[in-house]
């Protein structure tokens, strides 16, 4: 649909925008640069946050005491606010407070509340609100007008709708209305009115539900024919994910209408789903940006797409309700979705996704569009079971990916799916418009889902138009940092940059920080050893500093072995775990020979070679048949894991082990790495102690290591303390049981750091690069594992970051990348980078690649 946009831009601020001196000084300036360009505003907005929820406390107040107290609070809360903003309430305001004393005492005689007495209700804290707004900007030097929304928008008649939602959540038309233009110019350059309320065709105020101000606002700018929409919030416009709890979510810049439609209705809350229809029918950008950073570039809807395949969004539901319908005689039987779909609207009931089998046909209830309560329930189930069998399931958590073209790039896809190895799957939708690929689980797992499958799809390539930066590096402070202080090595660069010397690149390891990770779990009354496996760095001086503090060691090869048993003369060798893995005969004798305590992961080595194990005690690695981790290369667990004995063939392990001769003395098991779910121990230990009864010897379970390491400002860590809980609840329940612990990277990666300076700085078509003296051939992890790192211009420590740049090595590989799309300040030749977290799988695993030699490893 062509159109003429006329001069107004609309602009919407919700309710956290409106509550404090700071945002309505940003809202003044941004309306009056709106102006200064010759735009004329017409600026729409919600309640002081907090105050719509006091009013639905005020309605349901039992007593008259209660409703005095939401009353007081109600107006306390404006007067505060006017005193913050140094304006006066006015006459206005004091009506309108007023009269909702009046509407309260007309609520206590009768204790019951008509529709069209809420919707008066509630409409005061706009009218509020809106009033003290125009007051401030006025005193800011604009020349505003204030509006009635009521005289704007008319609610339509819906003859399917009942008389609460025509109230409470009403629609209104938003075709452009040249009379309410005339008579919005003629009030002044900027008009101030309210989100969320209208009126119906006999002028009484009605409602348009929860969120509705997003609605107004772009009901009106369609009215008005606006040049633009603009959406203002806490959020500086929408993410690839919930960006509270995936702070790695990035900025979606760029969108079509019909992609927000899905994010908006998949479960992201920064825009209410409905304020799209009028913007894209009308072909009005809309914007959406953060009130208390407006100056961030925000996202913009429009009818123009990039047209290529792209995940742009992982996003979740929560509260899903399943309606599973199963019967064998649908097959064929014409007529039966519409007899089972004609129950659900005789219940009022609204369904979302459906899928369909030969025998089954199971619908989600979504509880934004649906009153759940188990009473209606109940009752759609009894009429629903005349027909067939039925199921509830619940509750349920979508998780959707968002996009276009999902189909096309469906075969990208096989990676994510493996993060549903573990779980139970009740629903599979693939949208018929092609934008979304949806699964429904378990409520509990849905979270946890969006990171990990945000972590694989959402990826920005170079020049990437859509995915911008992300949330962490648009407001992370500088001195952030997980565990809640500022990393050692920002209080350390004058030592660091010293250290580095003439390097061109070193490992820089604080041997402190492995001393007080060490203590920390020395501290774990669940735990009778805690074993350092090896292989994460096997530098001497790290091992010196772990022995010093009890902890013992973890070995996988026979050179790891020998470095122990080099360095610590008096160790028992029976206190040294060796867990190999698909080792040769000769070393496996060889260690048998040495003393050490030698895990079995494999029935092979005790079919073919009994006599070699004949009269020693062993552990046997078991797989639980579930891995865990951040990345599939570090789960070590299940049928595609090379790694441990599965459960179901332990009673023949067993069986081998007593004809020859061998004794089986502990239990050990590890299903990933990168782990923060501490019950994922708890559940290996119970499931380890639980197979302890077939072995009569058994006096250890070893419940791995993959502790994960914050790699993120903000992430928390895991959480010892509960990890404790846990596991001393299991030795409580099996007392005849030690509980060890293998960590690697936990005791050592924070305590590294790696050094690097700058090379070369170049640009290729907007995307930046900054290249440094080494690269994978020192630090492969985000080159396998696409592992994290953050990154920071030790040189330039105290400059603003400000440009977005991808750290590159010199290898000859386009895999050779330190970290995508970091912010650094303007970065020069000769800079020395760091990168953090590098203490552990680091030196460890670098090499001569290219012949280039890896960094050093250096010490303060």
């Amino acid at each position: 649909m062509t159109r003429t946009p006329s001069a107004w831009i609309v602009l919407k601020f919700g309710g956290t925008s409106v509550s404090t001196l700071a945002n309505w000084t940003n809202i003044a300036h941004v309306a009056a640069r709106r102006c200064a360009g010759g735009a004329r505003l017409l600026i729409v907005h919600s309640a002081v946050t907090g105050i719509t929820d006091r009013l639905e406390r005020l309605l349901d107040a039992a007593t008259g005491e209660a409703q005095e107290e939401e009353l007081r609070a109600i107006e306390e809360r404006h007067r505060r606010l006017a005193v913050e903003l140094g304006v006066a309430l006015g006459d206005d305001v004091e009506r309108h407070l007023a009269e909702l004393r009046e509407l309260a005492a007309g609520i206590a005689p009768v204790r019951e509340v008509s529709d069209h007495t809420r919707a008066r209700v509630m409409a005061i804290g706009e009218l509020i609100a809106t009033q003290i707004g125009a007051r401030f900007l006025r005193a800011r030097g604009l020349d505003v007008a204030w509006a009635d929304a009521r005289t704007m928008l008319r609610a339509e008649e819906r003859h399917s709708a009942t008389h609460k939602a025509s109230v409470l959540s009403a629609v209104c038309g938003f075709a452009p209305d040249a009379a309410l233009e005339e008579r919005l110019q003629a009030l002044a350059p900027v008009i101030v009115t309210q989100g969320f309320i209208a009126s119906d065709h006999d002028g009484n105020t009605v409602l348009l539900g929860r969120g509705g101000s997003d609605t107004s606002a772009a009901y009106l700018a369609a009215k008005l024919r606006a040049q633009r929409l603009e959406i203002w919030t806490d959020v500086p416009g929408m993410f690839s994910a919930n960006p509270r709890a995936t702070p790695t979510a990035r900025l979606l810049r760029a969108l079509h209408y019909d992609e927000a439609q899905e994010i908006a209705t998949s479960g992201a809350k920064v825009l209410h789903p409905r304020c799209i229809l009028p913007a894209r029918q009308y072909h009005i950008p809309l914007h959406v940006y953060a009130t208390q950073a407006p100056d961030l570039e925000g996202t913009v809807l429009s009818a123009e797409s990039d047209g290529g395949a792209q995940v742009k969004a992982v996003c979740t539901r929560k509260g899903i309700t399943l309606v599973s319908l199963e019967s064998p005689g649908m097959w064929h039987q014409v007529g039966f979705l519409a007899d089972a779909f004609q129950v659900f609207k005789q219940h009022g009931m609204s369904v979302d996704l459906v899928s369909t089998s030969e025998t089954n046909v199971t619908v989600s209830l979504d509880p934004a569009a649906n009153s759940l309560d188990n009473t209606r329930l109940a009752g759609l189930v009894a009429d629903l079971s005349r027909l067939c069998r039925v199921q509830v399931i619940g509750p349920c958590a979508s998780v959707s990916l968002v996009g276009r073209n999902i189909r096309a790039i469906l075969h990208q896809l096989g990676g994510a799916f493996e993060f549903f190895e573990e779980q139970k799957i009740h629903l599979v939708s693939q949208a018929a418009n092609d934008l979304n690929f949806t699964f429904v689980v378990d409520e509990d797992q849905g979270d946890r889902l969006v990171q990990q499958l945000h972590e694989l799809l959402i990826r920005p390539v170079p020049g990437d138009k859509v995915l911008g930066p992300t949330w962490q590096q648009l407001f992370a402070q500088p001195q952030d940092s997980a565990g809640g202080g500022a990393p050692w090595w920002r209080s350390k660069r004058t030592q660091l940059l010293g250290a580095l010397g003439e390097h061109d690149a070193a490992y820089v390891y604080d041997l402190e920080v492995v001393r007080e990770a060490a203590r920390a779990l020395r501290t774990l009354a669940a735990l009778a050893r805690v074993h350092y496996s090896v292989k994460a760095n096997p530098h001497p001086q790290v091992l010196r500093t772990l022995r010093a503090e009890g902890i013992e060691f973890e070995c996988v090869s026979r050179g790891e072995v020998e470095r122990v048993l080099q360095l610590f003369s008096d160790i028992d060798p029976q206190r040294i775990l060796y867990t190999p893995n698909f080792a040769s005969r000769a070393e496996v004798a060889w260690a048998l020979t040495a003393g050490v305590r030698v895990t079995v992961d494999n029935t092979y080595a005790l079919t073919e070679w009994p006599q070699l194990f004949r009269a020693h005690d062993i552990f046997v690695r078991v797989d639980t048949g579930v891995g865990r981790g951040h990345h599939t290369h570090v789960r070590t667990a299940g049928t595609r894991s090379k790694f441990g004995v599965p459960i179901a063939e332990l009673r023949e392990f067993a069986r081998r082990a007593h004809d020859a001769g061998v004794r089986i003395v502990g239990l050990q098991a590890h299903v990933g790495s990168g782990v923060f779910d501490v019950t994922s121990w708890e559940h290996t230990a119970r499931l380890l102690a639980a197979a302890a009864h077939g072995f009569a010897d058994l006096r250890v379970i070893d419940v791995g290591g993959g502790l994960g390491v914050p790699e993120h400002p903000d992430q928390p860590g895991v959480d010892l303390a509960r990890l404790d809980t846990l596991l001393l609840a299991v030795r409580a329940e099996h007392p005849r049981l030690e509980v060890w612990l293998e960590p690697g990277r936990y005791l050592v990666a924070s305590a590294g750091v790696l050094l690097a300076r700058v090379t070369q700085l170049k640009a290729k078509g907007g995307v930046r690069f900054v290249g440094v003296t080494t690269g994978m051939n020192s630090l492969i992890r985000p080159a396998l594992y696409g592992a994290y790192h953050e990154i920071a211009n030790l040189t330039r420590a105290d400059e603003a970051a400000t440009e977005l740049v991808n750290i590159v090595g010199p290898i000859c590989e386009s895999a050779d990348v330190l970290g995508h799309d970091r912010l650094l300040p303007v970065t020069h030749e000769g800079d020395v980078l760091l990168i953090a977290n590098a203490g552990a799988y680091g030196h460890a695993m670098s090499s001569h690649y290219n012949l280039r030699s890896p960094a050093a490893e250096l010490f303060i």
